[in-house]
């Protein structure tokens, strides 16, 4: 946990919040906590697979209704 006081009772807002910012990303939390943002199960390859396959047929039907003037 990153804690900032103030140095003094006249020392501005603005620098403490600086100073805080500066300790948050030269400690890194953020970078971690942005990284496990979008984690993703690991899945199978015969999953993967088939969903691609899945994905190339709907793409597929998409492309064919678009020729065809539908929507």
């Amino acid at each position: 946990m990153i804690q900032v006081t103030r140095r003094d009772s006249k020392e501005p807002l603005e620098n403490m919040v600086r100073r805080f910012t500066r300790k948050v990303q030269q400690s890194g939390i953020l970078i971690r906590s942005k990284q496990g943002q979008y984690f993703q199960k690991p899945i199978s390859k015969t999953e993967r697979r088939a969903k691609a396959i899945i994905r190339q047929e709907r793409k597929a039907i998409k492309v064919k209704k678009l020729k065809l003037g539908q929507r």
